[in-house]
């Protein structure tokens, strides 16, 4: 039987300042080794619900209805070390614009290495070690290299891979990614995106992945969230969703994002399947 490592239940997050739901009756569940697609143009709530998932709401912003089950977890009930526990080690996150999640005045390296003892555990050599092999596994060209080099000193692509290094480096089940390769020229995304898929092949990473280009979720996402004013207007399979879409925003999504690539990946899905 598949297991279920997050599953929200008809979720409502509310701005408190004012008494209003933005984000109304979310539900979802992700599977282990399966990646969730969540997608919506700008304001329509996707980041919050992922920030709600991670326990990180922006301040004035609550849930206020619903539950979220993570890891088998009921995350209302967690406190400062329940969330330390699962944080980093077991759900990771990246999201757009890397430079702004480093400190410019340390080597990259250092920063990452600081992950790995502190929360891995590792002393001395194998830290540095580490550092290096999560260095190879997001495919940096020349570690030892990269471990010396200062955020102003690297592309935004090699910064979004030093980013997503330090979010596996604990080995998590879950990786949010957060609108995680708008930022990038088309070549690089494709590499990023490429690498996404890679990890979980290998490790079995189950993946959440938000974004408003439906090209990046038709090629990585098993299910798809479509979210509209804070509300879901239709979930289902990715190739039911992207393929045979039931309502109009949906459809008004597809046909915009067509030319721009999305045609190729439902080719290929079709046939694949």
């Amino acid at each position: 039987m598949s297991e279920a490592l997050l599953t929200l239940r008809d979720v409502r997050i509310g701005d408190v300042s004012t008494g209003i739901d933005v984000v109304r009756g979310v539900s979802a569940t992700l599977e282990r080794g399966r990646a969730l697609g969540i997608v919506g143009e700008s304001g329509s709530g996707k980041t919050l619900t992922c920030r709600a998932v991670l326990g990180v709401l922006p301040e004035l912003f609550a849930v206020t209805g619903g539950s979220i089950e993570l890891l088998g977890n009921d995350v209302a009930t967690l406190d400062a070390k329940g969330w330390q526990a699962l944080r980093g080690a077991r759900i990771g996150a990246v999201f757009q614009d890397p430079g702004s999640y480093l400190n410019p005045s340390i080597p990259v390296g250092r920063q990452i290495a600081e992950v790995v003892r502190v929360r891995g555990g590792l002393r001395g050599a194998a830290v540095r070690a580490r550092v290096l092999e999560l260095f190879a596994t997001v495919h940096l060209r020349d570690p030892e290299v990269v471990f010396h080099k200062y955020v102003h000193e690297l592309s935004g692509g090699m910064l979004q891979r030093i980013l997503i290094a330090g979010a596996i480096a604990l080995e998590p089940d879950i990786l949010i990614a957060d609108e995680a390769t708008t930022a990038l020229d088309v070549t690089v995304q494709a590499e990023i995106l490429d690498l996404l898929v890679e990890l979980q092949q290998r490790t079995g990473l189950s993946l959440v992945v938000v974004s408003h280009d439906l090209a990046v979720v038709a090629q990585l996402c098993d299910d798809v969230l479509v979210l509209r004013d804070g509300v879901v207007v239709e979930h289902g399979s990715a190739r039911h969703v992207l393929h045979d879409p039931q309502h109009e925003y949906t459809r008004l999504l597809v046909e915009e994002h067509e030319r721009y690539g999305l045609e190729r990946f439902l080719t290929t899905e079709g046939e694949a399947a």
